[in-house]
């Protein structure tokens, strides 16, 4: 079930509000609580209603082991590895196991198949969060006091199918105190906007630049060779669509929490922005981002041990950030490619003096785009054959390219590029615009990179805007196109 669905705004989202809030309203904070788990379990079965176990049972069996590790904490280093390597166990077998027998397969030349494992939805969220929490439960001593606000943490909706990543600490706080009491009218207000302005992100811009970079993969894929302005409209217009995609639906989660009392973790903050490739990485998926610097680089030594060691970390932490995103070659050398940049740009902090005007900052700003543009190809590509094409069109190594028939207007996408990258580099984001999460006060959460807005419109400005947005982008719900990230 997708947040832009007429079945969620128009049915399970007005089903799951009218409970919970009925329930809190009468201080019924476990049934709130109870209701919340429920919804949450059928929002994750309408996919698949026969991996609702699965997903039980690994919040099951990771609540109980940290309460075994707080129990033996002469075993608990033991214990934490048996946990970590289980959930990795079970993320490995449901996404990895295909890739690793036909790469096997192709290799040698055995002979080795299994059948087609269908890909748990949400597994690689799940599990990166349950690992973090038995890593944390282990450094403090301290495992989860509630089972339910464990569940909570885990399934809660908004963030269960596509993040931000959350972690305990942030979370379980505010899911104990939740459930009762009636909402800052704050919440709903705010909640509701981002979730608007999140979904016209999806649908009305994510889905519109994919008119442009839809028809131009596909043709390379069925053989085809394009031009290189083809080849760089198709190039700009996935850059646009992923990041309206992915962060329009951060967005839409951020709202959701909010209409239910809860504020999660910012996830983008306008990554195009960047003037470096290290700060792209602080301000794209950054719940990723923060979990593969604190359980994987830090893990793997981080910066202790000398520059050539912490290279090697960076190197090894994106790749296996490339392999998360999906078990194929393309998205591990994508991870390996941001390894480099990210290498290269450490070796040029050390030794070319920080600062610089408005020239250094605009040549920074242009080449972290054309890295990063280069290696959205490998991104989006379904092949290393597919990538390298569309990347020699972009150099101009297929001249006119042989596409026959329409591609796309051409005039009309490239001042939709303009249009897009005016948006994304010039605008303030939408959680900037609605202030977030300074607007809906309660419990700490990360918002690192937001510059909030100092002037906002007044509230009949805004209800009238967001309303004509709403219009815009209900409109598109017959047809609201596919999440990018859905998958992952």
């Amino acid at each position: 079930m997708l947040f832009g669905s007429l079945v969620f705004i128009f049915a399970f989202l007005p089903i799951a509000l009218i409970g919970y809030h009925w329930l809190r309203l009468r201080d019924r904070a476990p049934a709130a609580k109870a209701w919340m788990v429920a919804v949450s379990l059928i929002f994750y079965g309408w996919w698949d209603w026969r991996y609702v176990g699965l997903v039980s049972a690994s919040i099951v069996v990771n609540f109980w082991w940290s309460r075994v590790m707080e129990r033996r904490p002469e075993r608990a280093s033991m214990l934490l590895g048996i946990g970590v390597l289980a959930n990795l166990a079970l993320l490995g077998y449901y996404k990895y196991a295909n890739f690793f027998v036909s790469t096997v397969d192709a290799l040698t030349g055995i002979g080795w198949h299994i059948g087609n494992i269908v890909l748990p939805l949400a597994i690689s969220f799940f599990t990166f969060q349950q690992i973090a929490y038995l890593v944390e439960s282990r450094r403090d001593g301290k495992a989860a006091d509630s089972f339910v606000d464990y569940a909570l943490f885990v399934l809660f909706f908004p963030h269960l199918i596509a993040g931000p990543i959350t972690h305990h600490k942030e979370m379980l706080p505010q899911f104990a105190a939740s459930g009762t009491g009636r909402l800052p009218r704050s919440y709903v207000l705010v909640g509701t906007a981002v979730f608007i302005l999140g979904l016209a992100k999806k649908v009305v811009l994510a889905d519109g630049f994919a008119m442009l970079a839809d028809p131009a993969f596909n043709a390379v894929r069925g053989g085809a060779t394009l031009g290189a302005g083809d080849a760089w409209l198709g190039a700009l217009g996935y850059t646009l669509q992923l990041y309206f995609d992915f962060s329009g639906y951060s967005d839409m989660a951020i709202g959701l929490g909010l209409m239910f009392g809860i504020l999660l973790p910012v996830n983008f903050a306008s990554p195009y922005k960047s003037t470096s490739i290290t700060e792209f990485w602080r301000r794209w998926h950054i719940s990723l981002s923060r979990f593969l610097r604190n359980y994987l680089y830090i893990a793997l030594g981080g910066n202790r041990r000398g520059r050539a060691r912490r290279y090697v970390n960076l190197l090894t932490t994106m790749a296996l950030g490339g392999l998360w995103h999906g078990a194929s070659w393309t998205f591990l050398l994508w991870g390996v490619l941001h390894g480099v940049y990210l290498v290269i740009n450490h070796m040029w902090n050390a030794v070319v003096p920080a600062g610089g005007g408005a020239a250094r900052r605009v040549a920074g700003w242009l080449l972290t785009m054309l890295a990063v543009v280069v290696a959205w190809v490998l991104f989006r590509a379904d092949s290393f054959a597919s990538a390298w094409s569309v990347l020699t069109s972009m150099a101009g190594g297929h001249g006119a390219g042989n596409v026959a028939g329409f591609l796309f207007a051409r005039e009309v996408g490239w001042v939709a590029v303009a249009i897009g990258v005016v948006i994304v580099v010039s605008l303030p984001n939408v959680l900037e615009i609605v202030r977030y999460p300074e607007s809906t006060p309660g419990l700490p959460i990360e918002h690192e990179g937001l510059r909030p807005v100092r002037r906002v419109p007044s509230p009949l400005v805004s209800a009238l805007a967001i309303g004509c947005i709403a219009a815009f982008a209900f409109a598109k719900l017959p047809d609201p196109g596919v999440f990018l990230y859905f998958n992952f």
